[in-house]
């Protein structure tokens, strides 16, 4: 690909969700948060023109690449207290969750990727160094750093012969590879495929949620009142769950094997239509969280949590846990219960993501079609040898993977 139709195409693309706007919310977000987004940051960055400090530039995707570069910003933060941290986001369901996020100084999306754009955005922050998490890949953004000599780093990356970087039209993407000063992979595969094509500064750390995943395991967990309704009881932590997730999950209940398994239930959507509808599903059994938590009935054996921000705290009550997605695009987030030692089970798409392929064959990760099959699944953890086996797997897992991020901090200390 020539750079001519490199801007082409992001031109077209950053037009079509102009267009989008007037009709898509999430769109609308994505044009109204970038006005008046050059103006907002020489406010903020004016004291560069007379009393320049060092900012560290964190870009991101959306949400969940930021909790794969989160740990690495507490961690500089926590090394360098006196830097300051920018946090930009391409998507709106990154930045409006973490728009007032307190590991960053600032947090503002990223202005569309062309010449002028990067320029006028490198020229007032003037960032010491940046880093970009996983997939993110803004040629003039990129080409402009390495023209400024900042030294610039990818985390957490993933790289497959699928990609543009490896194909024969890919100059262009692979160009953009060589403006990294080091990128840090999650795995082998990836850093023999960059090998192939001469690139060397790659570094095999893991994947820094694991990091964080821990870090969350450690603290303190309180929530008495759903402890009291857990009670003594084997629990079934459902996270980022769909309707068709339900549909599984709710054969355990129908099951006279599991009549002492009660079921927390952290649904992926909780807009009012889709907590009525799990209500429907699961009937008399079902206790809401924000409505019924304050008088907690022990006969009840379903908690639904219509509440965001605690699901990766709940797994600590959990025996085993059921992650979502499964049946959509894929699987969601099963490292949070992983760093409980939970055995995860989940639908049938779930070969994309390299710790359910791993885990799969080691015996922590269980993957299901049906009601019945999640029946036998269950039955099987419900043996006291099975599960034992499958959670020492994932808490071996958990171990051997842990410390990515100070893997990669150790290297970035030469640039700071």
């Amino acid at each position: 690909m020539s750079l001519f139709f490199y801007n082409l195409i992001t031109s077209a693309y950053f037009f079509a969700i102009s267009l989008a706007s007037f009709f898509n919310k999430k769109a609308g977000k994505w044009v109204s948060g970038r006005k008046y987004l050059f103006n907002n940051l020489e406010e903020k960055f004016s004291f560069q023109k007379t009393d320049p400090q060092r900012v560290v530039w964190m870009h991101c995707a959306s949400l969940g690449e930021f909790e794969q570069g989160r740990t690495v910003l507490e961690a500089l933060r926590k090394e360098h207290p006196d830097i300051k941290i920018l946090l930009t986001f391409f998507s709106p369901s990154g930045y409006e969750i973490q728009k007032d996020n307190k590991v960053a100084d600032w947090v503002f999306y990223l202005p569309p990727d062309n010449a002028a754009n990067a320029r006028g955005f490198l020229e007032i922050v003037k960032p010491s160094l940046a880093i970009f998490v996983k997939y993110e890949f803004w040629y003039h953004f990129l080409f402009q750093l390495k023209k400024m000599g900042v030294p610039t780093f990818l985390i957490s990356a993933i790289f497959r012969k699928n990609q543009p970087f490896f194909k024969w039209y890919g100059n262009l993407y692979r160009q953009m590879l060589g403006c990294f000063d080091e990128i840090f992979v999650q795995e082998k595969g990836s850093e023999q495929l960059l090998n192939e094509m001469g690139i060397k500064n790659v570094h095999v750390t893991g994947d820094t949620r694991i990091d964080r995943v821990v870090e969350i395991a450690q603290q303190t967990i309180e929530f008495p009142l759903i402890a009291k309704f857990c009670g003594q009881n084997p629990i079934l932590v459902c996270g980022s769950t769909w309707a068709k997730d339900e549909e599984i999950i709710s054969a355990i209940l129908q099951d006279s094997g599991f009549e002492k398994w009660k079921i927390l239930i952290a649904p992926h959507d909780i807009s009012k239509h889709r907590i009525d509808e799990i209500i429907e599903r699961f009937g008399s059994e079902t206790m809401l969280y924000s409505a019924d938590i304050e008088r907690v009935d022990p006969r009840k054996r379903v908690l639904l949590i219509d509440s965001i921000g605690i699901l990766s705290k709940l797994y600590y009550y959990g025996k085993v846990a059921y992650i979502g997605g499964g049946f959509g695009k894929g699987i969601h987030n099963t490292l949070e219960p992983m760093a409980f030692g939970l055995p995860v089970v989940y639908g049938p798409k779930w070969q994309k993501f390299k710790e359910a392929a791993e885990m799969m064959n080691m015996g922590g990760h269980f993957s299901v079609k049906s009601q019945n099959e999640m029946i036998r699944v269950m039955q099987d953890l419900n043996q006291d040898e099975t599960y034992a086996s499958a959670r020492s797997q994932v808490e071996s897992f958990i171990q051997n993977n842990n410390g990515s991020t100070q893997a990669i901090l150790k290297c970035i200390e030469r640039y700071v």
